[in-house]
């Protein structure tokens, strides 16, 4: 099966001058695609690419939360598969990807850790539901079954009831991408793709435009 890209790509013109600006454009459009036409199912699903201790490779999804200057971030259990995997190792990729829009965004760079104060803030917001399953998961351990997650879920469900606080779990945190580079991805007819690629080349942030130089990449 083939199809054509058949998008307005992505010109030179056309690219913000920081990274941070180009990449908030990009995820208001797929937001907005989303609430008109709902096509696009999670705009924020980021999937995060590690290593591990062997030198193997490790993609999963998870939800970026986080979106600032100091790059994009996202949360987790700090027990977790990838948390051991970028404490070890902190060299980290990551991409957001619209397929309905022939969109995407590449980062990379080194993982560094979020702050207490943004985890506690971010936990709090989270639904009581959400909260509760940061509790009963030990996330990326092997489990019995079913039953037994769902165990842990009633339990501290009944710890920490609806009507009052939980607490954020001590192994509970994320991480936030310090990127060297952001690649946009806009998909074209005959595989003529436009790859235009932020290259950082100074100290600043992903909102200081001396920071960076931008190149095409031929597709």
């Amino acid at each position: 099966m083939r199809r054509e890209y058949l998008s307005d790509g992505l010109d030179e013109g056309e690219l913000a001058p920081t990274p941070l600006q180009q990449v908030r454009a990009w995820v208001a459009d797929a937001e907005a695609r989303q609430a008109d036409r709902g096509d696009v199912a999670e705009p924020m699903a980021l999937s995060v690419a590690t290593v591990d201790a062997d030198g193997r490779p490790n993609v999963r999804t998870v939800l970026m939360r986080f979106l600032d200057a100091r790059g994009p971030g996202f949360v987790t259990d700090l027990g977790s598969a990838k948390s051991r995997e970028l404490t070890a190792h902190d060299a980290v990729a990551a991409s957001l990807t619209w397929a309905a829009m022939h969109r995407a965004i590449r980062f990379r760079g080194r993982a560094v850790p979020l702050g207490r104060d943004e985890v506690d803030d971010y936990f709090a917001s989270r639904p009581w539901g959400s909260r509760i399953s940061a509790w009963a998961s030990e996330q990326s351990r092997p489990v019995a079954d079913r039953a037994t997650l769902v165990a842990s879920y009633e339990r501290y469900a009944a710890l920490y009831p609806e009507t009052g606080d939980v607490p954020v779990p001590d192994g509970w945190g994320g991480w936030r991408i310090d990127c060297d580079e952001v690649e946009l991805w806009a998909g074209r007819r005959d595989r003529l793709h436009d790859r235009l690629v932020f290259t950082r080349v100074a100290d600043g942030d992903l909102d200081s435009p001396a920071a960076w130089t931008v190149h095409r990449r031929q597709p």
